[in-house]
């Protein structure tokens, strides 16, 4: 396992981080339905086999996530790992709550604190909301009864944002997406370079942009088998990241047992060195291949869930994606199954709530409208 120091704290962790938002369910159509024994096998292996980073979230699998934490890590795995959640923001209405929600979701994780706590999912609107209710006060108070160790938050927003609230106030740590294809959005990949330079550790989330380079098409998968040194697309996702020396742990949100084993084999060999002139050349070849084929940016992360009218939005833009990169496939079967459960496009409204909720800022109503002429 390879493993990196945050700068600021010093704290050790391993470069695998096990993200607990797509743990295995019993029920595929109900997120709170987490297979408890599976899913608490899998943690527990991955730390037994080195991985020390563990992370959920309050609206993690509709709020299940953080009891499901909180089990697996009884028995002495908690003294073995760097613990993070974050703080559900959009909740906060008055300075009171900050710390009323950190006392709820330490109850749920039955711990007495937690190591990075993350003001989740920050963008330009909620940290300005978070400064007129005196954030920095909160962290401070916080950190003095000893609730939690290392300010942090985790983002979504354009370069410009991730500046202001990067210099905003002493973090220890920021969690960001950041993947193959990601490099000029969001955060980007300049905003990472600065983190590093004021010593704030990064951790990444969507390395693999919601399990779409896990699956590359035929055309990536060509100019991946025509490199000399062959690996599989998840570690060549993961290695384009590892190699950056601001990041420090990769969150992946692991769903099966056999995804466990195949992180936990590419981090037991994977070397913090420099990408080479010809590995930087492959992966710009292999996210333009990726660019020319792809319709949304959608990661499935169901942010804009649920829709007040039942629209399966992440299933229908996932499923058009992924039609998109097969040649020759079509999302029509997979759409009649999304129209018989009731989420069809044709129930959008269009009232974008799902817009303001997405982290992607996508046009999803434009996206649903255009789809909808396509598959009627």
């Amino acid at each position: 396992m390879l493993y990196k120091h945050f700068p600021k704290s010093g704290a050790l962790s391993s470069a695998l981080g096990f993200g607990c938002m797509r743990l295995p369910l019993t029920n595929p159509d109900d997120a709170t339905s987490i297979d408890e024994t599976e899913a608490i096998a899998m943690i527990r292996h991955a730390i037994d086999n080195g991985v020390t980073y563990i992370d959920t979230a309050y609206p993690y699998h509709g709020g299940a996530s953080e009891h499901l934490v909180a089990k697996a890590l009884k028995d002495g795995y908690r003294e073995k790992v760097l613990l993070a959640t974050k703080l559900p923001v959009w909740k906060v209405e008055k300075r009171e709550d900050m710390m009323a929600l950190l006392d709820e979701q330490l109850a749920k994780l039955q711990v007495d604190h937690v190591d990075f706590y993350l003001l989740h999912a920050l963008n330009k609107e909620r940290i300005e909301a978070l400064r007129k209710l005196d954030y920095r006060t909160f962290l401070d108070e916080a950190v003095r009864q000893g609730k939690i160790r290392f300010p942090s938050f985790s983002f979504h927003d354009d370069y410009a944002a991730f500046m202001d609230i990067l210099d905003d106030y002493p973090w220890a740590m920021c969690q960001v997406q950041m993947n193959i294809l990601d490099g000029e959005n969001q955060a980007t990949l300049k905003g990472i370079e600065e983190a590093g330079k004021r010593g704030i550790g990064v951790v990444v989330m969507e390395p693999l942009r919601g399990g779409l380079l896990a699956q590359p098409p035929e055309a990536v998968r060509k100019v991946y088998d025509a490199f000399p040194t062959h690996r599989s697309p998840v570690s060549w996702a993961f290695r384009y990241l590892y190699t950056m020396p601001q990041v420090i742990t990769i969150l992946s949100g692991m769903s099966t047992m056999a995804q466990v084993e195949d992180n936990l084999r590419i981090f037991a060999n994977a070397v913090e060195e420099p990408l080479s002139a010809q590995e930087a050349e492959l992966y710009a070849r292999v996210k333009a291949t990726y660019d020319s084929c792809l319709r949304t940016r959608c990661t499935g992360c169901a942010y804009c869930q649920p829709c007040p009218m039942g629209v399966q939005i992440p299933k229908i833009f996932q499923g058009v994606d992924r039609a998109a990169l097969q040649e020759g496939a079509s999302f029509q079967e997979g759409y009649a199954k999304v129209v018989a459960e009731g989420g069809g496009v044709e129930h959008c409204v269009k009232c974008r709530k799902c817009e303001n909720a997405c982290p992607q800022h996508l046009p999803i109503v434009d996206f649903l409208s255009a789809f909808h002429q396509e598959l009627s």
